[in-house]
C-alpha cells in the first residue's frame, strides 16, 4: 500500500477535497475559473419553443439573432470603447458579451421564428412545425 493510499484512509472527505483543489491533475474546478451562464429561460408548450433572454441595457440593434441550419444563435459583442464614468463607486451593471447557441429539434419551424425585445427582455418564439402538431385520425 502506498503512502498516499494510507494517508487517504485517515483523511476526511474535506481534507481530500482541499488537497485535490491544489493538485494539478484534479478534475475539481475552483469557482474562480467557472464562467457564469447568461441568464435566460427556455420552455415549451403546445404552441412551440420559448426563449427569454436577459438583455438589460441593450437595444434591438445591439443583439444579433441568427439561424444557421438547425442552430439558433443569440449574441452580443460588447464594444471596445464601452464608457467608464470617472468617480464610479460601484459598477454592478455591466453589458457583458454573450454568444448563445442552441441546436433546435426538427419538430420546430425555425423559418417562422419571431423575436421581440422589450424592457430588457428578449423573447424568442419558435412555433411547432405543422407535421409535429398533434393530429386526430379517424378509425375506418
Amino acid at each position: 500500500m502506498s503512502t498516499l493510499q494510507l494517508l487517504e484512509r485517515h483523511l476526511s472527505p474535506f481534507d481530500i477535497l482541499f488537497r485535490n483543489h491544489f493538485h494539478a491533475d484534479s478534475t475539481f474546478q475552483p469557482a474562480a475559473n467557472t464562467k457564469q451562464p447568461h441568464p435566460l429561460n427556455i420552455f415549451f408548450d403546445d404552441k412551440g419553443l420559448h426563449f427569454e433572454v436577459a438583455c438589460t441595457g441593450l437595444t434591438k440593434s445591439d443583439v444579433i439573432l441568427d439561424i444557421e441550419g438547425d442552430t439558433l444563435k443569440i449574441s452580443y459583442k460588447k464594444p471596445e470603447d464601452d464608457e467608464f464614468h470617472e468617480g464610479t463607486i460601484h459598477q454592478g451593471l455591466s453589458k457583458k458579451s454573450f454568444d448563445l447557441r442552441y441546436k433546435i429539434a426538427p419538430k420546430f419551424n425555425l423559418s417562422k421564428t419571431d423575436a421581440a425585445l422589450e424592457n430588457g427582455l428578449l423573447e424568442i418564439f419558435i412555433p411547432l412545425a405543422e407535421e409535429a402538431k398533434p393530429k386526430s385520425i379517424k378509425i375506418k
